[in-house]
């Protein structure tokens, strides 16, 4: 696995940890809809940019 992928891993994963303390101390419906939405996004973006590109 190359540096990019690595480092993108580790921000992914530290963005799912801030929003897990955030759900935890804020138990809200609304609140974790607008969080997993935004962790889905963001993991789509992931996705795109990470995955091999074909030729």
């Amino acid at each position: 696995m190359n540096r990019k992928r690595l480092f993108a891993l580790l921000a992914y994963l530290a963005l799912l940890g801030f929003f897990g303390v955030v759900l935890v101390f804020v138990p809200r419906v609304d609140l974790g809809g607008a969080v997993l939405l935004g962790l889905a996004l963001a993991a789509y973006d992931l996705w795109t940019q990470l995955r091999p590109r074909r030729r």
